[in-house]
């Protein structure tokens, strides 16, 4: 629209020069030609102002445009991308618009019990000190935020403005994100130590997805809400849900995965969330580039790939001494992952006892989640 209101500005422009001058000229012509003299201040004071007015209008529409974006997005985004929007409006794509995004879905694990500690005010006071760090790094990292339940956020990537890095951004966000939570546990036990109340550290857990999705102002004729809609949103909460099952903090879809092979990431299980028909390769996100380039790292990376061999080729046994020697060398890193290897010695000694398929057949290695 700002490029649009240029344009018109420029035509404007034009068309009273073009009116200044032929005044000018009629009033000469006559005088020349005819010795008749037209007094042409009149008419020039009169364009003159008719084209400040229509200058001042024309601004202020604009300026009530961009104020009107700057509200409306505001509450998603940071105060930068704000500004750029309200100054290209015409980069944005609403009202349904399919495209590629990453969706991100962040949860407090046991939240209920937290809960049960504080009187409603406290409640509202925990949640906002716990809003509040993990929303400035998505704002930070070119995130959207969509909407807040309760204590969990939902955020997105690549809208309402381009962002060519969008799954990289938003794994970035998620490992910034937790380590933002020692520092805030840090803080609220200094306060409840002050208020003599029990502390529980707060935990969250993490579920990101890339696909495609419809994006714009989603709701009512009385109340709508810039948000995303599709089959990719769905599953990035799931593997929210699936975080804690699995023992590590982020689970990220197989997109995702492709797009970030820099950072620490591990293949972690074909699965079938709940209400899905298809089978999902799933992953944990672990740490950073430099985490991934360490020795240590890379170790843990070769026998965890030997232990899915073992695992998916129904070398039960083999799977289990697998299994406990990473769990011995797991405490070595700052990062949760030791249940996830305790969850599979335990699905090897199940299905040692109960073979997934029949002597002979081959398996698939999907686990079919029966939570959410």
């Amino acid at each position: 629209r700002s490029r649009g209101l240029g344009d018109v500005y420029k035509r404007q422009s034009l068309l009273f020069l073009v009116f200044l001058g032929l005044t000018v000229f009629v009033s000469i012509y006559w005088f020349v030609n005819n010795r008749i003299l037209l007094d042409p201040t009149t008419p020039l004071f009169s364009l003159i102002i008719m084209y400040m007015s229509l200058s001042y209008f024309g601004f202020m529409r604009e300026e009530s445009s961009k104020k009107e974006t700057r509200n409306a997005f505001s509450k998603y985004l940071s105060p930068d991308m704000v500004e750029r929007i309200s100054n290209n409006p015409e980069q944005l794509r609403l009202g349904g618009d399919q495209r590629q995004l990453t969706l991100l879905f962040c949860d407090v694990r046991g939240f209920t019990a937290i809960s049960e500690l504080f009187d409603p005010p406290g409640l509202t006071n925990l949640i906002n000190q716990l809003l509040t760090p993990l929303t400035n790094v998505i704002l930070s990292n070119k995130g959207t935020v969509d909407k807040y339940m309760g204590d969990c956020i939902m955020a997105f990537w690549n809208a309402p403005l381009d962002d060519n890095k969008h799954p990289y951004n938003a794994c970035k966000s998620a490992l910034l994100m937790l380590n933002e939570m020692d520092p805030l546990n840090e803080r609220l036990k200094v306060q409840a130590d002050r208020e003599g109340r029990k502390h529980i550290d707060l935990k969250v857990g993490f579920g990101l997805n890339t696909g495609s999705c419809v994006v714009g102002n989603m709701g009512s004729e009385q109340r709508f809400d810039y948000s995303v809609l599709g089959d990719s949103v769905n599953l990035a909460a799931r593997l929210e849900g699936q975080s804690k099952e699995y023992g590590v903090r982020i689970i990220i879809g197989e997109t995702t995965a492709d797009a970030v092979g820099d950072l620490a990431i591990l293949e972690l299980d074909l699965i079938m969330v709940k209400g899905k028909a298809k089978a999902n390769r799933i992953y944990a996100l672990l740490g950073d580039e430099a985490l991934k380039a360490s020795e240590g790292f890379d170790r843990l990376s070769r026998l965890h790939s030997e232990l899915l061999k073992n695992y998916r080729s129904q070398s039960w046994e083999r799977a289990v001494t697998m299994c406990d020697e990473l769990i011995s060398i797991s405490g070595e890193f700052e990062f949760e992952i030791r249940g996830f290897y305790e969850l599979i010695k335990s699905r090897c000694f199940d299905f040692r006892d109960n073979p997934p398929v029949g002597v002979g057949e081959e398996w698939d290695a999907v686990y079919t989640a029966t939570s959410k």
